[in-house]
């Protein structure tokens, strides 16, 4: 087959840039900017490609545009800017590479025409290609380019006249035949749309090409050492920047080389005293302060802004990005808009993408990808990517253990990773168990973690859905070493906490869960051997010896004489499990209501829970009950409704639970958070019982409890302790001890809560810069002056007639949380108002 095309050189013809490509292995500096876009020094990839064709004398251009193609034709217009005439042709669908060419068959159809595509740069000779395709009379003429590793590309061989022989796309290195490759780069004849079927993928490579060989038809490949590479993957941008600016390829870099290889864009504010090691590149009105230090092939776009003693090594940073004082950046991408602030590093093959935060002294590992939107919380050390996450945690570990999203933020592999780190802090062969809430993502999640569990050499005894009461009362009355609690979180259907424990059932310590973080973060997990993969077992009496222990313990005299009438609302949570076994053998009448599992529905909101509390006091009331009692999904929180059907709140619940057991008792001490109403001392006082204040972190109350003396303790929100039976939060015993201490009683529920005097507690929580919050404590401190301070958990500071405010830093937040207590609501309300002012300035 002999092809004579119409015209005879290349200013009569016509190019085609591909620019439809979605860039899925450049993710995420792709994931909202099209491939073609991305900068290489400055200048987008096709940027580079249609200065190339207009050098050659091919000004009449049309762009085959897919993927965010809005973006591509308002950054180029009509080409205009480049002296060019550019013509959009845009696929519905994705069409294949000879497909999209052929979509755009009504401007090139009579004429010859040049295939390149959008997103490779290269300085080839396209004049001499095209001489070499006119003098072959080709159909086809292919750029072909010799490179190490073939296997992402098409590999072809040519006889010696330059006609092709043999073709193979992206061959196994066991089909390597050559290493001279298909460049994407076409000279093509207008003929060649008869072999393209019209609006439907088809590829030049795969379908087009095989075909016209097997037909005898002119394909000629023109071999070039010119420069030539595929911007496929990060390590590719990142290459293609460095060979810029070494001068590897013939490209325009913009602005001026102030010395060999340091290239400054116009209006760039460089310091002095900035160290510059080029080669390397500064883009337009970017700024560089005193101190920092900018090494070989670092590339800054536009309006960047590097503080002092920054240090930026191979680092491509994308427009508008603000890179604080002493942040650490080495062969990295950071997107456009991202603002990376004090003491951060980003290491080596990290990408962060466009509008990201990444906070002070946070760390990015190796390889990681943080996609867009993200904030990297401060002092993280981020070593999986967050792709669907909100936040790279600054911490592994929150006031609930390790929480998150279901299948976004805790996922079966991150639960695996989780599981590993667990059981290499343990040894080969130690017990631990693992329970869960009846939810479906519990289930899922809990099976993972055994995985990991016994692929670590670690036992496992699975005590399935069950109360997390019951499942610290097996782990600290077994040889078990440790345990995991699988539930939802309260309040919230979409996210999960995990709660890990240690061999007396309490939550790990701050130490144990710091060499875990340790572990987790490094992702240094021990193995097992095959022989060493360890067991997993089921008990069986587990409820069964609880609910005897707890009826051992507890003091149920008077309740079988009361003939006591109560409600409970188990909310289809875990306690039912128990609850038929305890109650059969107190002795009371029992009205129950959503007495099964509920798989679906494993939390409630706060609005669904105070509906629920209005129901319940309407059983009570209707019934004549002594009271009702509604426990949370997991058994360890408790509601109270008096024999009136009023619903007492959780606070004053505290306060009326404690009056019973302090009547009773008359002696010991009674454990609270600080965080309590100074009510509770006056009941205290009146039943000459004293008040242990404790700091609110978790466990600190059940390490308070696990004191002899300690006769009750509670946290304010529904969970009390019953120290006589165990040291854990436990709404199942609190309502043994409850039923006990109000059969025993002549008083009623209502009649306690109405002699003890009313609280008026006030809580607000104030925004506050993790780097700001020491200071923030050294002015509440400088503020107090010659007030009393007590420093129990923050800074409580003693106002005087029964005010006091107390501020206390959020473990896990950028906030600092108040509280303030007064007379009345007036005074608290003054209260609050005046340290949040202290704090507020303080935190600017």
């Amino acid at each position: 087959m002999t092809v004579t095309g119409s015209e005879t050189s290349a200013d009569a013809m016509r190019a085609v840039v591909m620019a439809g490509g979605e860039g899925t292995r450049l993710r995420p500096i792709t994931a909202y900017q099209p491939k073609p876009l991305l900068p290489v020094v400055n200048r987008p990839i096709m940027e580079h490609v249609l200065r190339l064709l207009k050098k050659h004398g091919l000004t009449e251009t049309v762009v085959t545009v897919q993927f965010l193609a809005s973006l591509i034709r308002n950054y180029f217009g009509d080409g205009d800017e480049l002296g060019m005439r550019l013509q959009y042709a845009t696929e519905e669908k994705p069409l294949g590479t000879a497909g999209s060419v052929k979509n755009a068959e009504a401007e090139l159809r009579d004429h010859r025409f040049l295939v390149i595509s959008g997103d490779a740069l290269t300085d080839i000779d396209l004049t001499a290609m095209v001489e070499f395709h006119r003098k072959n009379q080709a159909l086809v003429t292919v750029a072909l380019k010799s490179v190490p590793n073939p296997l992402e590309f098409g590999v072809v061989i040519a006889a010696d006249d330059g006609r092709i022989e043999r073709f193979l796309e992206k061959p196994t290195w066991g089909q390597v035949f050559s290493d001279t490759v298909n460049t994407g780069i076409y000279v093509m004849e207008p003929e060649i749309f008869d072999y393209v079927p019209a609006d439907e993928p088809v590829d030049w490579a795969h379908d087009v090409f095989p075909t016209l060989l097997a037909k005898g038809a002119p394909l000629y490949g023109y071999v070039t050492d010119a420069y030539w590479e595929d911007v496929g993957t990060l390590e590719s941008l990142l290459k293609v920047q460095a060979d810029v600016l070494n001068r590897q390829v013939d490209v325009d870099i913009d602005g001026f080389e102030i010395r060999p290889g340091i290239w400054v864009c116009e209006g760039a504010d460089v310091d002095p005293e900035v160290t510059l090691k080029g080669p390397l590149f500064i883009g337009s009105y970017a700024k560089v302060e005193p101190g920092a230090e900018l090494r070989e092939y670092t590339v800054l776009g536009s309006n960047v802004v590097v503080k002092r003693h920054a240090f930026l090594h191979r680092a491509l940073v994308h427009d508008n990005v603000f890179i604080g004082p002493q942040a650490h950046l080495r062969g990295c991408i950071i997107g456009k808009n991202t603002d990376i602030m004090r003491g951060a590093r980003i290491e080596e093959g990290a990408v962060i993408g466009d509008e990201c935060v990444v906070e002070e002294e946070a760390s990015i590992s190796s390889g990681v990808r943080v996609y867009p939107f993200k904030t990297i919380e401060a002092g993280a050390v981020v070593n999986t990517s967050v792709i669907w996450e909100s936040r790279g945690a600054r911490t592994l570990f929150g006031p609930r253990g390790i929480s998150g999203l279901v299948n976004v933020e805790i996922t079966p592999e991150h639960t695996v990773r989780l599981g590993s780190a667990y059981a290499t802090t343990l040894r080969k062969g130690d017990v631990v168990t693992v329970s869960r809430d009846a939810s479906r993502a519990g289930r899922a999640l809990a099976r993972a973690m055994i995985s990991a569990l016994t692929a670590s050499a670690v036992n496992v005894r699975d005590l399935e859905a069950l109360p997390a009461p019951v499942a610290r009362f097996e782990i600290a009355h077994s040889d078990a070493v440790g345990g995991v609690i699988i539930r939802t979180t309260p309040g919230d259907a979409q996210s999960v906490d995990i709660v890990l424990l240690d061999e007396r059932g309490a939550d790990l310590s701050p130490a144990h869960q710091r060499r875990l973080e340790r572990v987790f973060s490094r992702q240094e997990f021990r193995r097992a051997f095959p022989g060493e993969i360890a067991d997993i077992s089921v008990p069986y009496r587990t409820l069964e010896t609880y609910s005897q222990e707890a009826l051992r313990c507890i003091d149920i005299s008077g309740i079988p004489e009361a003939g006591l009438k109560v409600v409970i609302d188990t909310a289809g949570g875990t306690a039912a499990l128990v609850l038929p076994t305890l109650l059969g053998r107190i002795g009371i009448d029992v009205l129950t209501v959503n007495n099964r599992l509920d798989e679906l529905s494993p939390t409630e909101t706060v609005a669904e829970h105070m509906r629920a509390l209005e129901h319940l006091g309407e059983l009570v009331s209707s019934s004549g009950a002594a009271f009702g009692v509604r426990f949370d999904a997991m058994g360890e929180k408790l509601s109270l409704v008096d024999e009136r059907g009023v619903i007492i709140h959780d606070e004053r619940a505290l306060l009326v639970f404690m009056d019973l057991v302090a009547a009773e008792r008359r002696s010991g001490r009674i454990a609270l958070p600080v965080t309590t109403t100074r009510v509770a001392e006056a009941v205290a006082r009146f039943h000459g019982v004293t008040i242990q204040w404790t700091p609110t972190a978790p466990g600190e109350l059940t390490k308070a409890a696990s004191d002899g003396d300690v006769i009750f303790a509670g946290d304010g929100r529904g969970g009390f302790v019953v120290p006589e039976f165990s040291a854990a939060i436990d709404a199942l015993a609190a309502f043994v001890r409850l039923t006990g201490l109000v059969a025993r009683t002549k008083l009623t529920l209502s009649q306690i809560d109405a002699r003890i005097p009313q609280a008026h507690v006030l809580r607000r929580a104030v925004p506050t810069p993790w780097a700001a919050k020491g200071t923030v404590m050294r002015s509440v401190l400088h503020a107090a002056g010659g007030r009393q301070v007590e420093t129990t958990d923050g800074v409580r500071i003693v106002e005087g007639d029964g005010r006091w405010v107390l501020v206390l830093p959020d473990p896990a937040e950028a906030v600092t949380h108040l509280w303030a207590e007064g007379p009345d609501p007036d005074s608290a309300t003054e209260l609050l108002e005046h340290w949040a002012t202290v704090i507020e300035a303080s935190a600017r």
